[in-house]
């Protein structure tokens, strides 16, 4: 049985980020834009592109417990079952803030498959940034906006950051 050399170096960071791709279902352009856009903010490059993907509508959709996946959070999103402060929003790219109120339309909420996926969230439990909103059912607050610790910590972000300096 023969084995492969371990990856070093480009192929480490290769793999990295094309981890990260495909954990939040997004394509190499997009990736490189958000790559761009965390590069110009003011911090650390590498928490501000896990930042910048943690806050789209698709994977705070999926954070909040209204999916079982990033993918059907997305296609839940693109149907238009997804309000934000009260206005349907249909773009899964969209950047959630702090103090936003995600929340299912009220003609979605018997829907079979969101009914699932919240029930389970309740039991799996949603990140500290994320809450459910004051008596409002199926509606979630973003109390505050993700930390480092909120996010998968197998990310190795730094290695991202290295592949893009070259």
């Amino acid at each position: 049985m023969r084995r492969g050399k371990a990856l070093v170096g480009y192929g480490q960071q290769l793999r990295e980020k094309q981890k990260v791709k495909r954990i939040y279902f997004i394509l190499e352009g997009q990736f490189r834009n958000y790559f761009e856009r965390a590069a110009r903010q003011k911090g650390i490059t590498g928490e501000n592109l896990l930042f910048l993907l943690e806050r789209r509508l698709d994977n705070a959709v999926y954070r909040a417990g209204f999916s079982t996946s990033r993918r059907q959070a997305r296609q839940l999103v693109n149907h238009g079952h997804i309000e934000v402060n009260g206005r349907k929003v249909d773009i899964p790219s969209f950047q959630i803030k702090q103090g936003d109120v995600i929340s299912v339309k009220q003609a979605s909420r018997n829907n079979p498959h969101i009914e699932g996926a919240w029930q389970t969230a309740a039991g799996r439990g949603r990140p500290s940034w994320i809450a459910p909103a004051d008596g409002a059912d199926m509606s979630v607050r973003v109390e505050t906006l993700p930390t480092r610790a909120d996010i998968d910590r197998s990310i190795n972000e730094q290695l991202i950051v290295e592949l893009y300096s070259k």
